[in-house]
């Protein structure tokens, strides 16, 4: 009991440093621009398609669901707002995560952990290399800068699957759609949505880091962090988005209040 209570004090503290150490590398120079570059036409090439597809029933379904609920309390015209601010405020940033954490994510685990099972970051350290300035800076930025790109690209796709399915299931007006988006929508709405790609995509990249270049025990144990990876960076994204929400409404009033 008390070791499985010390490793659950210890592993977060762990993290947490690794976190900082992450961070601090991305300002040390030089930068690994290249690894940088290449690291993120991989995720972006294995997750536009995905995010993209996964972002139009996302859309539709939030659409027909908010259109029917202002069917019933006689307020269509205001469908189109609704349905918009959910998808660029809520469903665009946690669409965009979870692609880039199961995809991106995922590959970034792996190899790192390869790494360590075949003991490249203790080769690095011998030769005065720092791994995480190496390996994980790079994939740092490279998820984060993805994810600002790709979380543009599902709010699009998103508000127009959205606004399709309105229109052609539901006998929505196509201007009232967008009309009332313009009228209780603001730029803060937007700015909060990148705010949270960003903050998601690095999140994404920081677990799936920590977690492969902390495994052990072989193949088995690479498997299993990239598992562990996953499912931790579902539940800090989740997490996260909360906090972010419950901050932007404390500070950022309504549009007309």
């Amino acid at each position: 009991m008390s070791t499985l209570l010390t490793a659950g004090v210890r592993r977060p503290g762990e993290f947490f440093a690794f976190c900082l150490d992450a961070f601090r590398a991305v300002a040390r120079r030089p930068f690994a621009f290249r690894e940088m570059v290449q690291q993120a036409w991989f995720i972006s090439s294995v997750s536009i398609l995905p995010a993209a597809l996964v972002s139009i029933p996302f859309g539709a379904v939030i659409a027909l669901q908010l259109g029917s609920l202002v069917r019933q309390l006689g307020a269509q015209s205001f469908t189109g707002a609704a349905s918009v601010l959910a998808v660029v405020r809520e469903a665009g940033p946690i669409v965009t995560a979870l692609v880039i954490a199961g995809a991106g994510g995922a590959a970034i685990c792996a190899d790192l952990g390869a790494r360590r099972i075949r003991e490249e970051l203790d080769a690095m350290k011998v030769l005065g290399i720092d791994p995480i300035q190496r390996l994980v800076a790079p994939r740092l930025v490279a998820c984060m800068l993805v994810a600002v790109l790709l979380n543009g690209v599902v709010s699009v796709v998103g508000v127009a699957g959205g606004y399709f399915f309105n229109v052609l299931l539901q006998g929505g007006t196509p201007g009232a759609y967008l009309a009332s988006f313009q009228a209780l929508g603001q730029v803060p709405d937007l700015i909060a949505g990148e705010v949270k790609a960003l903050v998601f995509g690095a999140a994404a990249a920081l677990v799936a880091s920590y977690q492969g270049m902390t495994a052990k025990g072989g193949p088995r144990g690479v498997g299993e962090a990239v598992n562990r990876s996953v499912v931790f960076t579902f539940m800090l994204l989740f997490a996260l988005n909360f906090v972010i929400t419950a901050i932007y409404f404390q500070i950022v009033p309504a549009k007309g209040s």
